[in-house]
């Protein structure tokens, strides 16, 4: 699914540069804005599926380390010290 969402990130920032040279080419300031916002909207896009990756990355290094506790703890590895 992330990759999707950083995909339509990239849809959305061409299509707003797009827009936005067509704007600026035709004296059209009204369409150069339309683009300037859809390129914002396409990085912030963007954004957000990379801190949704980190963010699951990172609850996946916890959940590993977490079953390598566990497994040190049956396997007798555990660290207690008295």
């Amino acid at each position: 699914m992330s990759q999707e969402g950083k995909s339509q990130g990239m849809v959305e920032q061409a299509k707003g540069k797009l827009k936005e040279m067509t704007g600026k080419a035709t004296g059209n300031d009204k369409l150069k804005g339309e683009g300037h916002a859809e390129r914002f909207k396409g990085r912030a896009r963007e954004g957000v599926e990379n801190a949704k990756d980190s963010v699951q990355g990172a609850v996946a290094g916890l959940r590993d380390k977490e079953q390598q506790d566990e497994r040190g703890k049956k396997n007798g590895d555990g660290d207690e010290r008295s």
